[in-house]
């Protein structure tokens, strides 16, 4: 752990070192993270995690969820609830899954176990970045969009079943009466407001990472570059792929990307998982699991479609 924070810290001072020396590029850089926040994510995302909030508040999920008892049950082993979280989170995208996730367990409908089986299948990437921005703009091609879409969720599935039997350990079973949520609507707006802006700081952050990365990306095969920085950032990962490699690479590393979620979607998601303490190992290995899962389906799907 030590040798881990004298990295982190060496690492830090180099980016500041070099925000120095270079300030107009890494000013540039902040403010690309910033519009592609501004522009791609809070228009989408922000709407859906005030609405789900407020629906969360008000017992929605409880009144309209009985339909999925079975299902939810067999396959995953949750409370109903998890199926509206699902079904939102693969229409809206990163991070909501991981908000509602988050605030039906502060608001005491689901226990600590149940969030930590619904993060493996309701951590997702939404129609509108998958088929739009990478299928249809990236790539060139719908078909692909859907193909990856359709992996993904598939994977995200087939993760879920995974993780069913999850257990916890002692130390992180809590009571939900140690939980104390407001859910008048000023908190609501504060709550939403502070979790979008949160995304944001992440998203600037690690455009300004990349950026002091970029003396080692360009001593490594564009591929591999390509797939490093998808690691770090699924946007800049995904459109340097697509430009790099044939349409069936670019669409099967561009699954494993997106269904990772990459560094920054994954730091994005604990922000909105930190009342729930969520380890960070445990989400890590859902997400690269879930990566795996609809990586192999999109090999099949791309092999029988394209």
């Amino acid at each position: 752990m030590k040798k881990y924070n004298i990295f982190l810290s060496l690492f830090i001072i180099y980016i500041i070192i070099n925000m120095i020396i270079f300030p107009k590029i890494y000013i540039e850089q902040t403010l690309n993270g910033i519009s592609a926040w501004a522009f791609n994510v809070l228009p989408s995302v922000l709407p859906f995690i005030f609405l789900t909030k407020v629906l969360t508040s008000l017992k929605f999920t409880q009144k309209t969820s009985k339909v999925f008892k079975k299902p939810c049950k067999i396959l995953f082993n949750t409370p109903p609830e998890s199926a509206y979280v699902f079904l939102t989170s693969i229409i809206s995208g990163y991070p909501v899954g991981a908000k509602m996730t988050a605030d039906l367990y502060q608001n005491g409908q689901i226990t600590k176990k149940d969030a930590y089986k619904m993060t493996s299948f309701c951590s997702t990437s939404g129609p509108m970045f998958i088929v739009g921005a990478v299928g249809a703009m990236m790539l060139g091609n719908a078909l692909l969009g859907y193909i990856i879409f359709t992996a993904h969720i598939l994977g995200a599935i087939i993760n879920g079943i995974i993780y069913r039997n999850i257990t916890l350990k002692e130390k992180e079973q809590i009571t939900e009466s140690s939980l104390s949520p407001k859910t008048d609507l000023s908190s609501i707006v504060l709550d939403s407001a502070l979790s979008i802006i949160s995304v944001g700081t992440i998203i600037a952050i690690f455009f300004v990472v990349i950026t002091s990365l970029s003396p080692i990306f360009n001593l490594l095969p564009a591929t591999l570059a390509a797939f490093l920085k998808g690691l770090i950032e699924i946007t800049r990962g995904c459109l340097d792929i697509s430009s790099t490699l044939s349409p069936f690479w670019a669409t099967i590393l561009s699954t494993f990307i997106i269904s990772f979620g990459g560094i920054s979607t994954i730091l994005q998601s604990l922000t909105m998982l930190d009342k729930l303490q969520m380890p960070v190992r445990l989400f890590v290995l859902q997400k690269f699991t879930h990566a795996i899962f609809s990586c192999i389906i999109a090999v099949v799907l791309t092999f029988i479609f394209l």
